[in-house]
């Protein structure tokens, strides 16, 4: 069972910049995929950002060039740096691991973009 924790959500002007971490705990492989997701109030959940263990990124078109998904194995911690972040970043954002076919969430971290 693998535990994920978030942290560095807040309020942030828009055109700021924000960093996300997410700690793992528990029995993990060296091989799994970590990705990021957010949802927005009444719209779905969306996923944003994913890092397969080769170290491959994949992101969302509408966060392209403005968010970086890193992960640091050797601690088991992930992070999503975003930048020139807008108002339609406003999400609780969630990380979530695959790893065996099986999958553990976060508890989520709230993101406001608002002046």
């Amino acid at each position: 069972q693998v535990q994920l924790v978030e942290s560095g959500g807040g309020l942030v002007q828009p055109g700021g910049s924000l960093r996300l971490s997410c700690a793992a705990s528990g029995s993990m492989s060296s091989i799994y995929d970590m990705n990021w997701y957010r949802q927005a109030p009444g719209k779905q959940r969306e996923l944003v950002a994913a890092l397969n263990s080769g170290g491959s990124a994949n992101y969302a078109d509408s966060v392209k060039g403005r968010f970086t998904t890193t992960r640091d194995n050797a601690r088991k911690k992930f992070y999503l740096q975003m930048n020139s972040l807008k108002p339609e970043d406003t999400a609780v954002y969630y990380c979530n691991v695959e790893m065996g076919g099986s999958g553990s969430w976060g508890q989520g971290t709230q993101v406001t973009v608002s002046s």
